[in-house]
């Protein structure tokens, strides 16, 4: 496994989030593309070029692009067709800076296959993942909204191979309270990607009710931080240790992609997070 960090995480300018990661010690990148600089149509494939020359010139590589749409993700069926096609460039994208990952969020998978939510992302996934396929890539779901089984018997279910899993511990642990290790063993080899992230759950809830919240721009009276909190690597309720021994256990060997989304300096706790897991990793071996 190899150390990876997200460079909007850094707020910093492209590039030089680019050149700090390295400086961090970090061996990956994962880039935010939806909007601004990094966004599709802002980057001429000359750009592309010269932006993967610059990676490699630091000794990086790309481990996924973030394509996260926002909103409710896939759940909003008139939405659907231009999110899809959006997806489709940020896919081009990540398959000319070198990597064959994409990571988004698609909405709360329902338990209840009957519901009308279920088939409009099970269609969407089904576009999604017919296009990966034809790029011999992937659209990887990041997991939280559900529990993990339901997550990877939705992805199971699709008519192909291109939609898989962007494993995030700490979503799992903030607001399902799901323990990441069973979560990585039911849906085993559907994992491409991980962030390393770690936090606590506060106060439990619907699931559905956070996500909207994200979706909607925050609901009346309904406060995030009173019910999960993300803390520093080591910190939260991830036992990682065990989390990435259950990596391992189910074949996974590529990047763990630290997120930090919150704090008032991001880059002395993800140089803290980049030494925490190069010394899991070396526990490992």
């Amino acid at each position: 496994m190899r150390v990876g960090i997200m460079t909007d995480s850094l707020r910093l300018p492209v590039r030089d989030a680019i050149r700090r990661a390295r400086e961090l010690g970090a061996e990956g990148l994962q880039m935010y593309a939806v909007d601004g600089e990094m966004s599709p149509e802002n980057l001429s494939s000359t750009a592309r070029r010269d932006l993967v020359d610059f990676i490699r010139s630091e000794g990086l590589a790309v481990a996924a692009i973030c394509g996260d749409l926002g909103g409710h993700g896939f759940a909003v069926a008139r939405d659907n067709p231009g999110k899809i096609d959006r997806s489709k460039r940020i896919m081009d994208l990540a398959k000319d800076l070198g990597t064959d990952v994409v990571t988004t969020h698609i909405g709360v998978v329902p338990e209840d296959e009957n519901d009308p939510t279920y088939a409009i992302l099970h269609d969407a996934c089904t576009k999604l993942g017919e296009f990966g396929d034809s790029m011999d890539a992937t659209f990887a779901i990041e997991t939280g909204p559900e529990p993990a089984a339901r997550l990877g018997g939705f992805i199971r279910s699709l008519p192909c191979n291109g939609v898989r899993v962007n494993f995030d511990p700490a979503n799992l642990v903030m607001v399902i309270g799901e323990d990441p290790v069973e979560a990585v063993h039911a849906v085993g080899d559907l994992i491409v990607h991980t962030h390393a992230k770690d936090g606590v759950m506060l106060k439990k809830t619907d699931p559905a009710t956070i996500y909207r919240a994200f979706a909607e721009g925050g609901i009346e009276d309904f406060r995030l931080e009173e019910y999960f909190r993300e803390l520093p690597l080591g910190e939260g309720a991830v036992k990682f240790d065990e989390y990435l021994a259950a990596l391992g256990d189910v074949g996974y060997d590529g990047f763990l992609t630290i997120e930090r989304e919150v704090g008032e300096n991001p880059d002395a706790d993800i140089g803290l997070a980049v030494e925490f897991l190069h010394e899991a990793i070396a526990r490992l071996k």
